[in-house]
């Protein structure tokens, strides 16, 4: 199927994607929990750059999209994990593809001889 029959049924999947994991964090959060169920003080350690408020908002939205699973457990303090869904599993090969395409960006912005062609 190409893409103009993609499109004649309702729209580019591509932005159906990037509707659910757009934005700069999200797919970064996900790639975080391919590895495992995290704590969000483990998440936010390990996105230095992303806010606590943000952190909060973004594992939000992909709960409310069913990529992630929130676990509470009944404890005090309070004990907060997250976890790829099984529906969030179906995106581990998307992230695969991106981080495979990031590595090998990052090699060819790096070497001044390949970034030009």
């Amino acid at each position: 199927m190409d893409g103009l029959d993609v499109m004649d049924m309702g729209g580019c999947p591509v932005e159906a994607t990037l509707s659910v994991v757009g934005g700069k964090w999200k797919a970064v959060i996900l790639w975080r929990l391919v590895g495992g169920t995290r704590r969000f003080n483990e998440l936010q350690r390990s996105i230095s750059q992303i806010t606590r408020k943000m952190l909060t908002e973004q594992l939000r939205e992909l709960e409310q999209d069913n990529l992630i699973i929130r676990t509470v457990y009944p404890e005090v303090p309070p004990k907060v994990e997250y976890s790829l869904s099984e529906y969030g599993r179906t995106f581990i090969p998307v992230l695969n593809a991106m981080a495979q395409w990031g590595l090998v960006h990052q090699e060819r912005v790096s070497d001044p001889v390949r970034s030009t062609t």
